[in-house]
């Protein structure tokens, strides 16, 4: 008889429980339904641009993939009785919307005589499974890591020998589904910067195991240097697994024992995903609502016009800047550079953090719920373990100690390449002989400063008195 197995956000072959038990019962039937219902959180143009290449280079991988558009709780029992199918298989999902969209389905066609299983794959561990000593979750994100350590996860699965297809007539087109933009095609020139796909994954996880795992723990804050792994929209999508990079990662370090402390700060990055798997798992309005309610009472600043220089890299923080631009021109942006940027948004301008995480969302090729909705909350100090309300990140000194020579800066912001270091990072500080001598006019050829530092943290300091109080 043959299983339906419905592809979701584990696109690869290898280490994917679910293929591996459909191929184990017979012919298979693929299946990736483009659910834009779900939860009020569609794909954002990043993730639609990556979305078309990872389902391309599964398909080719298959020999074949059933594309449908809809309601997945309709499309799928639909498709199974067309296909004659007695077995429905998927690897689990864990955004809110996707688990009660799941539970339900699950329930009908069981109802309906169907054989339904699912399984984890995105995951080193179920979000349950990591427990307080009293039973509870996390949340603060050392004991969750220091718990997590203890534990072994699973091996990774071998992708199947050989995979017996029960291909459907009917099938959408990628193409017809539009996932890449046109008109304009914003996104010209990603192809030369990603390679989505399992083989892509594959293929980034060695160059990071070459190039980039030896002084990880100290070269990750740098923007201008390649330690980082770049292995998130991978991850996102589900085309390498977790354990898999677990593994690799223990396997290099097993090779070379220097690289040992690198590979064990790798891997606590790859902890805090889960952790914020985790987070989302158990409290299911973290992408909306405060986590910390005392934040409730913070008065945000409602100013468009700041929203959008931020957004287009023109707040006149170099630092700041040429993050937004990287991320407009590649759909990424170095880790310690979000972190810069959110608090600038969040802290400087004093916008709501759910402007940032929107925009996020739609730009980042790695967009993802759970990472994205931490991330944000953490910096603005109203999330589980997060940044102090009082850390407001100085974006002159951040850049001056994590891009000291303003290589970072100088790639993104041309227009600032002829300053000297010491005034890359604050161009706003030069004498105007050295901005003459560069050819900056500022408010014209770069912008000047849209806030004041000093100003601007004491007003974000004093809007947090509204949550002290509300604490009380």
């Amino acid at each position: 008889m043959t299983t339906l197995l419905w592809f979701r956000q584990d696109l690869r072959l290898a280490d994917n429980p679910a293929l591996v038990d459909a191929a184990d019962h017979g012919p298979v039937l693929p299946v990736y339904v483009l659910d834009e219902e779900a939860g009020g959180w569609a794909l954002g143009g990043a993730s639609r641009w990556w979305l078309h290449g990872s389902l391309a280079a599964l398909a080719k991988a298959l020999g074949g993939l059933h594309l449908a558009r809809g309601d997945a709780r309709a499309i799928i029992p639909a498709l199974a009785k067309k296909a004659g199918a007695n077995r429905i298989v998927w690897n689990r999902c864990y955004e809110p919307a996707a688990i009660a969209r799941d539970t339900a389905l699950k329930e009908a066609l069981a109802k309906d005589g169907f054989a339904v299983k699912s399984f984890n794959s995105a995951l080193l561990f179920e979000p349950w499974e990591i427990e307080t000593q009293s039973g509870g979750p996390f949340k603060v994100f050392t004991p969750f890591w220091n718990a997590l350590k203890k534990r072994t996860p699973a091996g990774p699965l071998a992708a199947p020998d050989a995979i017996d297809l029960a291909l459907l007539e009917g099938s959408d087109s990628l193409e017809d589904w539009a996932l890449r933009p046109a008109a304009p095609d914003w996104a010209k020139g990603w192809s030369t910067l990603w390679t989505p796909g399992e083989a892509g994954a594959g293929d980034r996880l060695a160059a990071f195991l070459d190039e980039g795992l030896c002084g990880y723990g100290e070269g990750r804050d740098r923007p201008d240097r390649t330690h980082v792994s770049r292995l998130s929209p991978h991850l996102h999508f589900g085309e390498m697994s977790p354990r898999r990079i677990w593994y690799a990662v223990h396997q290099a370090s097993d090779r070379d024992p220097a690289l040992a402390a690198d590979g064990w700060k790798f891997l606590s990055e790859l902890a805090w995903r889960e952790f914020a798997a985790h987070l989302l798992y158990h409290f299911p309005t973290l992408p909306q609502e405060n986590w910390r309610t005392a934040f409730d009472a913070y008065p945000w600043h409602d100013d468009a016009t700041g929203l959008e220089a931020w957004q287009r890299g023109r707040t006149g923080y170099p630092f700041v800047d040429a993050g937004m631009r990287e991320l407009w021109q590649t759909g990424y942006m170095h880790n310690r550079v979000r972190m810069v940027a959110a608090s600038f948004l969040i802290k400087h301008l004093r916008v709501h953090w759910r402007e940032g995480e929107a925009w996020f969302w739609d730009t980042l090729v790695d967009a993802d719920l759970a990472n994205n909705a931490a991330g944000w909350q953490w910096v603005a100090g109203s999330g589980a373990d997060a940044s102090p309300y009082f850390r407001i990140f100085n974006p002159v000194s951040q850049g001056g100690k994590f891009d000291p020579d303003g290589a970072y800066v100088r790639r993104w912001c041309p227009e600032l390449a002829d300053l000297p270091d010491e005034h890359v990072h604050a161009p706003f500080e030069a004498p105007a002989s050295v901005l003459e001598a560069a050819g900056i006019i500022l408010g014209k050829t770069y912008p000047a400063p849209i806030v004041e530092h000093r100003n601007a943290r004491a007003a974000a300091l004093e809007g947090y008195e509204a949550v002290k109080a509300a604490k009380e």
